[in-house]
């Protein structure tokens, strides 16, 4: 049986991050405006005909429609092969130009937002791809797979200080998400020597184990709070990473991150490392909050692509 992709829905008010209303002018603009047109319609119904009053209620219907539409983006699919299924979310590029190629950006979710929702995998990381600056200087496919509650990308134990052993195979979402991707690859403008892939605690494990599965297929990676075999070093130590760990992290220790990193470096790698001082498993809002993280991410490529 192949893969296929189906159930596509826009998320419109099941998931709307607020950082585009927090943080934006043009969101807060939108926002008062809409404020001002509720309030004004009742003291406006008391001096204009009705016929009037029904054509400003649909111009203030679509004005609030498209804040949702904008205030969104994400859609809902799933994707089925052998293995199983697995619900992910995609963000695709605000505008499509024929001809050109995009980046597409990998999200692993951490251990909390497992389930089978299809929303809140993006509990974490989507804000940052939905800013419209962002989205304009980075235009990206930005895909968020769901793991299932009672599995994990990479069946080990998260709380062991020592280096665990990478599985012979996969997991089972795992193994989707490898299904999933060169399925997306072939079925979308992808530039294939930008593929990028990041995750938090679950979904640091994940990205360390995907990269070494596949070091050919990946730019870059941001491993946050997570744990790797560090034996896997010497094939991804030319890979351009950057890892994040709380240097406070009681849930995944701190010594898994710094380990690794002094495993690439012994293989000649050259990682970036941010270790935060006082901060604890949560250090993907720092991550998330680094200016420099979306410019280095989307200045890697590959010298070969994928094919």
């Amino acid at each position: 049986m192949g893969a296929t992709h189906s159930n596509a829905t826009t998320l419109g008010r099941a998931f709307r991050p607020r950082l585009l209303l927090d943080h934006h002018p043009a969101g807060l603009g939108q926002a008062c405006f809409h404020r001002q047109c509720l309030t004004l319609a009742p003291r406006l119904a008391q001096h204009v005909p009705e016929t009037i009053m029904r054509l400003i209620a649909c111009a203030l219907a679509l004005c609030l429609a498209t804040t949702a539409w904008a205030a969104d983006g994400f859609e809902a699919k799933t994707f089925t092969a052998p293995p199983g299924t697995l619900p992910y979310c995609i963000l695709a590029p605000a505008t499509v130009a024929a001809g050109t190629t995009y980046p597409l950006v990998l999200v692993l979710h951490g251990a909390g937002e497992r389930g089978t929702n299809n929303s809140s995998q993006l509990t974490h990381g989507s804000a940052l791809f939905l800013d419209a600056h962002n989205r304009a200087t980075y235009p990206a496919y930005v895909v968020f797979p769901q793991c299932p509650g009672d599995k994990r990308w990479v069946e080990v134990d998260w709380g062991d200080p020592k280096p665990h052993q990478m599985p012979k195979e996969p997991s089972i979402p795992m193994s989707l998400v490898l299904d999933l991707l060169p399925s997306l690859m072939s079925s979308l403008p992808v530039d294939r020597s930008r593929v990028y892939v990041l995750g938090l605690s679950m979904g640091g494990f994940g990205t360390w184990d995907i990269i070494a599965r596949h070091p050919d297929w990946f730019a870059a990676a941001v491993p946050i709070c997570g744990g790797a075999d560090n034996s896997t070093a010497p094939r991804i130590a030319g890979l351009p990473i950057w890892v994040f760990h709380g240097g406070a992290d009681t849930t995944v220790k701190t010594i898994r991150s710094r380990s690794m990193v002094d495993a690439l470096i012994a293989a000649g790698g050259k990682p970036k490392y941010s270790e935060v001082p006082g901060v604890g498993h949560d250090v993907w809002n720092t991550a998330f909050a680094s200016p420099e993280l979306l410019p280095w991410l989307f200045a890697q490529r590959r010298h070969q692509a994928l094919r």
